[in-house]
């Protein structure tokens, strides 16, 4: 996504948010922050920062390391807060490099996220139904793209939905004028399949933060998505 585009509401999407490799992130360690940053090192367009369990300040000293460490290995790597607009602010105003947030559907409304962030920042959204993808049109102003899962069931998350495979993301994206992220126990060998179908990017999370060379799975994520 090298060209801008123009929300509904005339707000201009990040030009170059790179959505093809998209690591959500596992753990609270050093390891964590190492790994993101080997990730962003080899081309991944975004990092999520994702701690579930960590309590607040936890989770904004974490953002700090990561979002510091990605953007000593790559300037061009989006690093965004899940869940917690709230925290995203908080290292944006210390000057740290965070882009925004992504929500999830239990999250602070997009709409007040947006008047948080400011109109510059990247704010994403959970979805996986085509119920959720026509609700988020109505959203599309605010947003800037949508994750949209599980692909497979995954052990790191039970969102109750069903999975979509890869047949089930051609009807949202037919329903859906915003990018669109697979998520739910991504491998890189789903990647080609998913891309030619016309997701915008492809998040993993074990298969990254689990892997003894981090960079060779973003590498070959992206390769995966160079064939559509």
């Amino acid at each position: 996504m090298s060209e801008e585009s123009m929300s509904r509401g005339g707000r201009l999407r990040p030009p170059d948010l790179d959505l093809r490799c998209y690591l959500v992130t596992s753990g609270t360690g050093r390891r964590t922050v190492e790994v993101a940053a080997d990730a962003a090192a080899a081309g991944a367009g975004v990092v999520q920062v994702r701690a579930k369990d960590a309590s607040t300040t936890e989770l904004l000293e974490l953002v700090l390391a990561v979002a510091d460490a990605v953007h000593a290995a790559n300037t061009a790597t989006a690093v965004l807060v899940d869940d917690r607009a709230d925290v995203a602010w908080a290292a944006r105003r210390r000057g740290a490099p965070v882009a925004g947030v992504h929500l999830g559907q239990d999250d602070l409304p997009v709409a007040d996220a947006r008047e948080l962030l400011g109109e510059d920042a990247v704010i994403g959204l959970t979805t996986g139904t085509l119920d959720l993808v026509r609700a988020a049109e109505s959203l599309s102003e605010h947003l800037d793209y949508l994750g949209a899962g599980p692909f497979r069931r995954t052990p790191t998350k039970d969102s109750g939905r069903e999975p979509l495979g890869v047949a089930g993301y051609a009807p949202l994206l037919a329903a859906s004028s915003l990018p669109i992220v697979a998520i739910g126990d991504v491998t890189p060998a789903d990647v080609p399949a998913l891309a030619q179908v016309g997701v915008a990017g492809t998040a993993l999370v074990r298969a990254v933060m689990d892997a003894a060379d981090p960079a060779a799975v973003v590498r070959e994520v992206l390769a995966g998505h160079a064939g559509r």
